[in-house]
């Protein structure tokens, strides 16, 4: 039993045994005791006053002298006003250390054999185009949430839709037919998704020229726009495409193995993976039979030029076209269509869609179409709706003068890391392998934290100098107090100091530092358990810098290796590498790898 758990039956046996009413845990209200007063925990009187009759003072000072002459949990108290502070004894923090050492996932809920089941959709690329600095914020989040659900007793299961299909793959495939001169990734030394961004800024480039000479001719922007052969013979592309043109389908097939065995190695470096991946172009035409049945059901209607709609304006929307008056599909059908093939394989309790807050309508009009088809997750389905991400002076290095490219970051990350730690000499007893892999951990953590360490739903602006400082609230900052505690456990070993027993004495002499440090640890299992209600890795970021600050507090106070008391030296041994996996633990959830040295 944890120490909230246990101080709750203290307090609830208390309560029985001076007003004589017996309470449950849930109406009880204990919080943790703010820092400018003594103890760990507060025990609000106010919801029992109906219960003793007395003032909410006397009430505190009853329960207060209850809990000190029967639980030997508490050690003292403190009344302020209508607040009991109750200040739990070391044996119990130490106790709880013990109980948390030996606690193998601490602070994860394995998912049981009835967890529900729970699909996370992320990234969603588009196939003309390499991933960029919104899809690493996409990605991060998307995989940070997918691990949180997972670590509070979720059966996760993690899905990438891409968009493999329509005129902008179409003018990709133009481009290379007209200039490429057949080249290929081999050919070019060149990731395959980069040669297509390439091919497709070609595109764009030929086509504002053609623009701009049909408007010197006397031609308005969007005659010009209409007139232009290069559209048209996009158009055709596509039209044939949907046709199912062998020469067509097979160009498209290997431009788009490019652009996936890119997507790949981004993802790798990224450290995220799916579970399964869809693509538009084998769910749309499922997504348009799902629509003619619900036409067919009365669910939709049709307008005289073909065109089939839902109409929501009783729900306080609109109308929304979901059939062309040609008979083509629009993105949303698409969207349909994946969850009917995702509905049809697993039993989906939750559907959740890691997309951009630009995208806030087109998801409830969604959510509402699933439920009208009869999908049971459709009205429960959660939009995880994020902010977008930009650089503080415009853009570091990119592609179109306008995107930031994802491997280009990464790469810049990686390199600054390697750089900052030559300067400051921490490579200097590394190998060349292994100052390289540490420069990779670290200078994809503070990517990673940085990110994610913002309030998702709000935009950020991602700076890459301050991401990696190594002071603050930084990921590297983070990574290096992990490293400095391996380092500690380390040379205990090799002193001969490194042998904890299995159980540490309860009776030792704890400091107030080294008390807020253990309660700090005992609050991980709760943070976890927040993250997944709201969704939100920051939680799991902003506990993380805390718990680091406390430690940090406790190591320039307390000495480990020269302590002469051998029971205290274990001690702060065993709670130095408990705070380790702590934070392994923490920085795990949000994808992040640890260095054991820096």
């Amino acid at each position: 039993m944890s120490i909230i758990q246990s101080l709750q039956q203290s307090v609830m046996e208390a309560v029985e045994a001076l007003y004589g009413q017996q309470l449950s845990a849930t109406q009880l209200q204990l919080q943790r005791t703010r820092s400018e007063f003594e103890g760990q925990w507060t025990l609000v009187t106010f919801p029992l006053l109906k219960i003793s009759r007395k003032s909410p003072e006397v009430t505190a000072q009853e329960l207060g002298g209850y809990l000190l002459e029967h639980s030997p949990l508490v050690s003292s108290v403190q009344v302020v006003k209508g607040f009991l502070n109750l200040t739990i004894a070391p044996s119990a923090w130490l106790e709880e250390l013990n109980s948390i050492r030996h606690e193998e996932h601490y602070g994860h809920v394995q998912a049981g054999a009835d967890a529900p089941f729970v699909m996370v959709e992320y990234s969603s690329p588009n196939t003309n185009k390499p991933l960029h600095l919104g899809h690493i914020r996409n990605n991060l989040l998307g995989y940070s949430i997918a691990k949180i659900l997972e670590a509070t007793g979720n059966k996760v299961f993690k899905t990438n839709i891409v968009n493999d299909r329509g005129i902008h793959i179409c003018k990709s495939m133009l481009a290379w037919m007209r200039w490429g001169n057949g080249a290929t990734p081999e050919s070019t030394g060149k990731k395959g998704d980069h040669l297509i961004g390439d091919f497709y800024v070609l595109f764009d480039k030929h086509y504002k020229a053609e623009v701009a000479a049909l408007i010197s001719e006397g031609k308005s922007k969007e005659e010009a726009e209409a007139a232009s052969p290069l559209m048209a013979e996009a158009r055709t592309l596509l039209r044939r495409w949907e046709e199912g043109d062998e020469e067509v389908v097979s160009l498209w097939r290997m431009m788009n193995s490019w652009v996936y065995a890119g997507f790949d190695e981004t993802y790798r470096r990224l450290g995220v993976s799916f579970d399964e991946i869809y693509y538009e172009s084998q769910t749309y035409l499922l997504g348009k039979e799902e629509v003619l049945r619900g036409l067919n059901e009365g669910l939709f209607v049709q307008d005289p030029d073909g065109s089939v709609w839902a109409d929501f304006t009783s729900e306080g929307l609109d109308r929304k076209i979901l059939l062309r008056s040609d008979g083509t599909s629009v993105y949303i059908t698409q969207d349909i269509g994946t969850a009917k093939m995702r509905f049809d394989k697993y039993p989906i309790d939750k559907m959740v869609y890691v997309v951009g807050n630009e995208q806030e309508y087109h998801f409830k009009v969604l959510s509402l179409l699933l439920d009208r088809l009869g999908y049971a997750f459709g009205k429960g389905l959660v939009h995880f709706s994020y902010g977008m991400v930009e650089l503080p002076n415009g853009k570091m290095k990119s592609r179109e003068g306008t995107v930031v490219d994802a491997d280009d970051l990464m790469d810049e990350m990686t390199q600054t890391a390697l750089t900052i730690a030559h300067e400051q000499g921490k490579a200097s007893d590394m190998s060349p392998e292994e100052a390289q892999e540490v420069a990779r951990r670290v200078g994809l953590g503070s990517l990673k934290y940085f990110i994610l360490k913002v309030d998702p739903r709000k935009n950020m602006v991602f700076n890459p100098e301050e991401s990696i400082d190594f002071n603050g609230n930084t990921g590297s900052f983070i990574q290096y107090t992990y490293a400095r505690i391996c380092s500690v456990i380390r040379r205990a070993e090799e002193k001969g100091l490194g042998t904890i027993p299995e159980v540490l004495p309860t009776d030792l002499p704890l400091s107030s530092k080294e008390i807020s440090l253990i309660a700090k640890i005992t609050d991980y299992p709760e943070v976890v358990q927040e993250a997944g209600r709201t969704f939100s890795p920051a939680v799991i970021a902003s506990y993380v810098y805390d718990l680091v600050k406390e430690y940090n507090q406790f190591y320039h106070d307390h000495s480990m290796l020269h302590e002469p008391d051998a029971s205290l030296r274990s001690f702060r041994l065993a709670l130095s590498s408990v705070v380790a996996r702590t934070i392994a633990s923490a920085f795990g959830l949000l994808g992040i790898e640890m260095p054991d040295r820096m």
